[in-house]
């Protein structure tokens, strides 16, 4: 079970070969013997609850394509029934009285919730070591790290606790876990997936989406994910979309745009070795490579780190002790409550971020920093608007490299800020960005850890994108490649 598709498990779950149920326990027994800590919280009771009615709707007749299919959302999504933490001791033990709007659809959809994930606290991070939860382990290499903010969601999908999960995205955080797993994750058109519910750390740039096995699973995830939202007052209003109605097409005559500034200094050699590859593969397929130029890519990381911060320190504010979460056991006056609650409800790189956020919204620096941060992000965006003239899709690397290893960049967050050099401009720009598995890289220790192949879409191109991927998973087998764990 743990090494099967989403589509592959439905077929069986329709013919009636496994049942829901049967499914939940399988997943919830391989979760229990597992050492990765991808998950946070896990509810067995909660869970077979919702199998069994997965079972009698498949029996009665009226199941969905989804329904009976296990789940596992990252714990930034609130969920009823659940502890919904976000990583952090501020939230550790908050139960949400509801669902997020993702929570409550792939409920309606059928689907089987099998836990909250482990995750960077409130999103804030690339290795899914800032969790108050402990850090998550790669399931390729145990000393590795799982990338983040939606490491536990990459880790558990690609250590075969649950067929596909929920992520976040602001700054790469579905994208680069999704590569250093070796699994295939896609960040929608900024607005596609309701944020309702899902606990803010920077309003402008976060976007969920989905994570499973293959481009053709995420389709499927994205059919029920997606949508209005009246909640959400960012969320676009569109008809109703089947992400996998273009699987299928013939991609041709293809233009593939190839950012220099994507293969230059910093890119590991063997992750450009396995691009480079990936990039053939699709020659083959019939499409055409084109060099194009995004030549802000290198201000994105400072554009980003002073965007994110400030959002994230707005955002964060509401979290004073006085109306949920941690509080301070012993203060003096409202204002010691709040310093002391604060200090140690959030761990360090959260504080880091807030110090920040809360110095470039200051009087005297908004200027210098906040607002032409924002005129850089126009122009970034703008960059790959001027690339889609010349091409139908981008692609290149997801990050500079390989996994590293658990504890390696802990002392060091810039170095950690610069794994997302190639990621981060998509978010800014609020374009569609999915990675794939295309290969394996020897990194540091000279062990084989997952690369991933980036691939940037125009504004609401999921379908083209998926099925472009899709196109490169049949004529490939990275996406079937498997942690030996899995058995």
């Amino acid at each position: 079970m743990p090494n099967q598709t989403l589509k592959a498990l439905s077929t069986q779950l329709q013919s009636g070969s496994i049942s829901a149920t049967e499914l939940a326990s399988d997943y919830l027994t391989r979760i229990a013997a597992s050492d990765l800590n991808a998950f946070i919280s896990v509810d067995p009771d909660l869970t077979l609850a919702q199998a069994k009615a997965a079972d009698a709707s498949i029996a009665s007749g009226t199941a969905t394509a989804l329904t009976g299919l296990p789940i596992a959302h990252k714990d930034i999504f609130v969920t009823e029934g659940w502890t919904s933490t976000a990583g952090s001791k501020m939230l550790s033990r908050y139960n949400s009285p509801f669902d997020a709007t993702v929570v409550k659809q792939f409920r309606m959809a059928g689907m089987v919730n099998l836990g909250k994930l482990n995750c960077d606290e409130f999103a804030m991070g690339s290795s899914n070591e800032n969790s108050f939860f402990g850090a998550v382990k790669n399931p390729w290499d145990k000393t590795a790290v799982p990338g983040g903010s939606s490491g536990g969601s990459a880790a558990a999908v690609a250590g075969g606790l649950t067929p596909a999960a929920t992520g976040t995205d602001t700054g790469g955080s579905i994208r680069q876990p999704a590569a250093l797993c070796g699994i295939t994750g896609i960040k929608p058109t900024y607005g596609r997936v309701s944020r309702y519910g899902m606990i803010a750390f920077a309003s402008s740039l976060d976007q969920g989406g989905p994570m499973a096995w293959t481009a053709e699973d995420c389709g499927l995830l994205l059919n029920a994910m997606s949508g209005f939202d009246p909640r959400d007052s960012t969320s676009i209003e569109r008809e109703p979309e089947n992400f996998t109605r273009d699987l299928g097409q013939s991609i041709k005559g293809l233009k593939i745009g190839v950012p220099k500034e994507y293969f230059g200094k910093g890119l590991a050699s063997d992750v450009e070795q396995a691009i480079r590859n990936a990039l053939k593969e699709y020659e083959k397929l019939g499409a055409t490579l084109v060099e194009i130029s995004l030549p802000k890519t290198s201000l994105s990381i400072p554009v980003y780190y002073v965007i994110a911060p400030a959002e994230a320190s707005s955002n964060l504010s509401r979290f004073d002790g006085v109306r949920y979460g941690h509080r301070a056991k012993e203060y003096t006056d409202l204002s010691d409550m709040y310093r002391k609650t604060r200090s140690e409800g959030f761990g360090d790189e959260v504080k880091r971020r807030i110090l920040i956020g809360a110095y470039v919204l200051s009087h005297g620096y908004y200027d210098a920093y906040y607002l032409q941060a924002q005129k850089i992000r126009r122009l970034i965006a703008q960059d790959f608007q001027q690339a889609f003239t010349q091409c139908d899709v981008i692609m290149g690397p997801v990050a500079p490299t390989v996994a590293w290893d658990l504890g390696s960049k802990v002392n060091d967050p810039v170095a950690n800020y610069l794994a997302d050099i190639y990621t981060l401009s998509t978010n800014l720009a609020g374009l569609p960005g999915m990675s794939i598995p295309i290969g394996f890289g020897q990194g540091e220790k000279n062990a084989q850890r997952p690369v991933g192949l980036q691939l940037i879409g125009n504004y609401f191109c999921e379908a083209k994108l998926l099925n472009i991927a899709h196109q490169f998973q049949l004529a490939t087998d990275w996406h079937q490649r498997r942690p030996a764990q899995n058995t």
